[in-house]
């Protein structure tokens, strides 16, 4: 695949990790970067700025020791707070900023935002135009293909972006009905890709080296987001990015390196949140590590019950310990 251009960064490949609001926080986009993504995009922050000083918010503020380009993602359904939030972003030191009309969660469509707007095709007009406007740093779009499946507007909302400056489109390949259901329709995403000219992204179900292959070739993505596969794998990108330069499969990582990059990530998220929250965020994200590994259900029963940081670190070099005899890769 050519290099990927979004506005001024050229990125080192084609390989992006989609925002996650709860997963794609600063320890894990550092993680996913060093471990092959291209580039890594934040959770999704609120455009109302009277709630960034919420404890919540704050930690997803851009921070200057996140990989760059640092890309930042924003939702809501009013034009003028979208822009404010866009401007406020790039003053904390986002590069790119990306806006969210993906996310089907009904937290966020009931107020107007996320995938809700795609109902609204002049408000996402307005949208995209104002925050364009009030920025002078790339500007990039998530869409899904419509609201419903008798409703794809997806080529209509990427015409609009295009016209209204947005410099690169991802699109979900499902529907806001769809949610996360069903298989992704990829065929959807080649004829958004046909009718735009700005590099188009796919996203959706894409969760090995073989799969990527073959939906950039049923869409002529420019490039790919790839979200829940990540999920306790970040080393699935530079799975990917091999496969696609080489035809190669690498090798899974060896227990010892997964025990090593879970170990790296337990410390990051406890320095980055603190003892009580480090921990409880830690949880979800040991057990996605270890959901192949044999005895990890009832490992995660006890890891769940613990309450600090050093209990947690040794719990987890205590299971792995027990498993090195084996002398085992991880199921890919």
């Amino acid at each position: 695949m050519s290099a990927l251009r979004i506005g001024p960064y050229t990125l080192p490949n084609s390989l992006i990790l989609a925002p996650m609001a709860g997963v794609t926080d600063g320890p894990f986009r550092q993680l996913c970067r060093r471990l092959g993504a291209g580039l890594v995009v934040s959770e999704m922050i609120t455009s109302d700025v009277r709630l960034w000083n919420t404890r919540k918010s704050s930690l997803r503020l851009p921070h200057e020791g996140d990989p760059e380009p640092r890309s930042v993602q924003i939702a809501g359904g009013d034009p003028q707070m979208l822009a404010e939030a866009a401007q406020r972003n790039v003053e904390l030191g986002a590069q790119i900023i990306d806006i969210n009309m993906g996310c089907p969660a009904k937290k966020v469509c009931n107020k107007a935002a996320g995938s809700a707007l795609l109902k609204d095709e002049p408000l996402v007009r307005e949208i995209l135009q104002a925050v364009v406007a009030a920025v002078d740093v790339p500007v990039t779009l998530k869409i899904r293909t419509g609201w419903d499946r008798q409703n794809k507007n997806g080529i209509e909302v990427a015409k609009i972006a295009e016209q209204a400056g947005i410099v690169a489109l991802a699109v979900h390949g499902r529907t806001r009905a769809d949610l996360y259901t069903g298989d992704a329709e990829y065929d959807s995403i080649a004829a958004i890709k046909q009718a735009v000219s700005i590099p188009v992204f796919a996203n959706g179900d894409i969760d090995s080296p073989e799969k990527a292959k073959a939906v950039l070739a049923a869409t002529g993505a420019d490039a790919l987001l790839i979200g829940r596969a990540a999920q306790g794998r970040p080393w699935i990108f530079r799975e990917i990015e091999h496969y696609l330069r080489t035809g190669e499969k690498l090798p899974a990582p060896s227990l010892l390196e997964v025990e090593c990059i879970l170990l790296e990530h337990l410390a990051a998220l406890h320095a980055f949140y603190g003892d009580v929250m480090g921990v409880r965020i830690a949880r979800k994200h040991v057990g996605w590590y270890l959901a192949t590994l044999p005895g990890a259900r009832e490992f995660r029963a006890q890891f769940n019950r613990l309450d600090s940081t050093d209990a947690q670190c040794a719990n987890v070099r205590e299971f792995f310990g027990e498993r090195h005899n084996d002398g085992e890769g991880v199921a890919a």
